[in-house]
Formats: C-alpha cells, structure tokens, sequence
C-alpha cells in the first residue's frame, strides 16, 4: 500500500483540477437538491390540482343529475319513501342476508350487580395522570 502511494506523483495543476471538482460539487449539491425537491412540490401540487379538477367534474355532472325530474322523482322514492298518489309500496324487512345480520346478544341480567372498583377514585386517579403526564412539545 505504501510503495503505491509512494508511487503517485502530483502536479500542481492536478492538485488545482482536483480542488475545482471538489469546490464545485460543494456549490451544485445544495442547488441540485432545491431544485429536486422544488420538482417533487410542482409534481405533488400538479397532481392536487387534477384531483380538484376531477372532482368539480364529478360535482358538475351531480348537479346535471339533479336538473332532471326523473332523477328527482327517483331519489325521493328511494330515500325519503315518497310515492305518488295510488301507488303501492312494499317496504321488505330484514332483507339481509344471514351472514350479514347482527350476532345475538347476550340476554339482559335482571339482577343489579355491583362493581369490584369505585368509579370516583378511578376518576380523580385518571385526572391526576393526565394533569401531571408529560407531553413532547414540538418546534
């Protein structure tokens, strides 16, 4: 390792070249980091902005829908149940299916029973830790 480096010979100008390389990799690397990031904000708000732009879309052809009075009539009937006059509705209860349905639940117990642990101790114990926890303050 030694006879190697021995080996190496320097001129001045290589020293100088070598010292400019480096100075300017220390001035670009700063720039071309702001200008990576700056890149990745445009590329974040660019896509911000089209999901805006779909959205109004989707909110313009809502609205479209809403100037129709079939859409209108359809949406009541559907929502609020209202029907016009001599039609007959069939209101189907527990439609869902069984894997869908709630599980039983327990009976209710007709004996009061009492709790193992007084609630007001609790309380104050509850209050008191939050009162005196300590909380990561963020800058």
């Amino acid at each position: 390792m030694r006879a190697w480096l021995g080996g190496l010979r320097l001129s001045g100008f290589t020293v100088i070249m070598m010292g400019l390389v480096i100075l300017a990799v220390c001035v670009l690397v700063p720039t071309v980091s702001t200008y990576v990031g700056q890149q990745q904000q445009i590329a974040a708000l660019r896509h911000s902005v089209q999901v805006a732009k779909d959205d109004v879309a989707a909110l313009d052809q809502e609205r479209e829908r809403w100037k129709d009075p079939a859409y209108i009539a359809s949406e009541a009937r559907e929502r609020l149940y209202y029907v016009k006059p001599g039609d007959v509705v069939y209101l189907v209860i527990d439609d869902l299916p069984a894997s869908r349905l709630p599980p039983q639940q327990a009976a209710v117990s007709r004996t009061v029973e009492q709790t193992k642990t007084d609630w007001t101790s609790q309380l104050v114990a509850s209050v008191v830790q939050a009162g005196t926890a300590r909380i990561a303050v963020t800058k």
